[in-house]
């Protein structure tokens, strides 16, 4: 057998070279710039919506009313639409809008960031303004919460509290407290922990939970009697999603107890009801309490960027990320700390203590409430409660067969269930169509509108609102159902 060398091998192939390619031409689509997305007709929108966002959704803008809005621009306390509407914002983006829109010493951040060039990406070094950023938050923190995790929403910022918590409690205790109509996000991890059907559908979730009722200590008790594998419990300072409730002071200062006596993580999800919106930096805040793990996000990004984070003890979070060993196991990842995002949060913290935001959030939100305890006892057949704290606020409409006369009310009593949310979806609906005003709705109870006005509202913007709702609630339900009928056949 012949054993040719390289050499030889070479020598005795011809040498092929490979063809030339010509550079490949790429067509561009047709695409939009951004100067003719903010053209779009509200008619092309809406194809381009059903086409490629949502069409479900759709259905339910459309039943509101809300589909027939263009926003052109949004300024403090108001949209302005296609017509030059202005519209009153007592929705908020669920709490994302604590400076209201546009916000000018959040826009001159901006602008200054942008114009120096400054870096926005920077994961191979360390970022001046996420650090900042993260010191910021940990002065801002209560007690030993000091160390801090930055992403870009809220649900990641749970998701990040939530794996600290697992791994802090050790693998003989991976089993999660969590309570009934809560929501802390929609991504997989935390939606085992969001007691929605509706979002939880059919995905395979994992099954290291515990239910409890919200508010209800002595089931938090016996379940960590009951169960030594409970290594965290992870809850809503106030239920958003459940409709704005809250629980006793007396519940919070238990828990603490109970965590401490068992050895268990409290993880206290803030993403909606933190940041001063309830005229506390942190809800728990009113208790006296301390967690061991938060969350934070919705208006930490001053209503201009996507900033989520997660704020530790230090204790807890070295159990878990300590070591360079274990340090990258859930580091940032590439948009977490993400520069103009960090600045702009940098910013958003000054200014809310510059302007007082905590303050006036408790203030105005006080007379939010005192004058909607006017209509309940003004209009008792359709208000049932009212409650919450500072700029978070729920009103609570009865059923429906309950805002009817006495005649109707047992045949109507039997579809109560299935008419849950109609009151206020038509309330909200002719608000907007007739009195320029904005609200929201909660996912659970539907029969509550959820009311999270920017922390800049002044006391004129209550009356604006709640003048309008006596205005329409003065015509009587049948006259407000007989008006949204009739403005779906138009």
């Amino acid at each position: 057998m012949t054993v040719l060398t390289k050499t030889e091998a070479e020598g005795a192939m011809p040498v092929m070279n490979a063809p030339e390619l010509a550079p490949r031409t790429i067509t561009k689509p047709d695409l939009y710039s951004v100067e003719d997305a903010k053209a779009l007709p509200t008619e092309r929108m809406t194809e381009l919506f059903k086409a490629h966002l949502n069409p479900g959704q759709f259905h339910f803008m459309k039943l509101l009313g809300f589909h027939k809005v263009k926003v052109e621009s949004a300024e403090g306390m108001y949209y302005i639409d296609q017509n030059g509407r202005k519209i009153l914002d007592f929705f908020g983006g669920f709490g994302s809008l604590a400076f209201g829109h546009n916000h000018p010493r959040i826009l001159e951040a901006r602008r200054k960031f942008q114009e120096e060039k400054r870096h926005e990406i920077a994961i191979a070094f360390m970022s001046q303004y996420a650090t900042a950023l993260a010191a910021n938050l940990a002065a801002c923190s209560p007690g030993d919460l000091d160390m801090v995790f930055l992403g870009s929403s809220g649900s990641e910022a749970m998701e990040a509290a939530v794996k600290l918590a697992e791994r802090a409690a050790g693998p003989k205790r991976p089993k999660i407290v969590y309570a009934e109509n809560s929501f802390h996000g929609k991504t997989k991890g935390v939606l085992t922990l969001t007691d929605g059907q509706l979002y939880r559908g059919e995905f395979r979730l994992t099954d290291n939970t515990v239910r409890v009722p919200f508010g209800d200590i002595d089931a938090v008790e016996n379940a960590f009697k009951s169960d030594p594998e409970i290594g965290a419990i992870v809850l809503e300072t106030v239920q958003g999603g459940g409709g704005i409730i809250q629980a006793e002071a007396e519940y919070w200062q238990k828990l603490r107890q109970l965590c401490d006596r068992h050895g268990v993580i409290w993880v206290a999800d803030e993403v909606q009801c933190g940041f001063g919106r309830t005229g506390r930096f942190y809800a728990f805040e009113h208790y006296d309490v301390v967690p061991d793990i938060t969350a934070l996000a919705k208006s930490l990004g001053a209503g201009k960027a996507a900033v989520g984070a997660m704020i530790a003890k230090r204790d807890v979070y070295m159990k878990a990320y300590g070591t360079p060993k274990t340090a990258m196991i859930h580091a940032m990842a590439t948009f977490g700390g993400i520069g103009e995002a960090c600045a702009t949060s940098i910013e958003g913290l000054n200014v809310l203590y510059d302007e007082g935001l905590m303050e006036n959030a408790e203030a105005v939100g006080g007379y939010l409430i005192e004058r909607l305890n006017g209509l309940k006892e003004k209009y008792p057949r359709i208000i049932k409660d009212v409650r919450g704290k500072g700029c978070m606020v729920g009103l609570e409409f009865q059923d429906f067969s309950q805002t009817l006369p006495a005649v109707m009310r047992p045949m109507v009593g039997m579809l109560d269930d299935k008419l849950k949310g109609s009151l206020s979806g038509f309330i909200g609906a002719l608000l907007l169509r007739d009195h320029d005003v904005l609200v929201a709705f909660t996912e659970y109870n539907r029969n509550v509108i959820r009311l999270e006005p920017p922390l800049i509202v002044e006391r004129s913007h209550v009356d604006t609102f709640v003048d309008a709702l006596d205005q329409l609630l003065g015509r009587g339900v049948v006259s407000i159902v007989k008006d949204f009928v009739k403005s779906q056949m138009g």
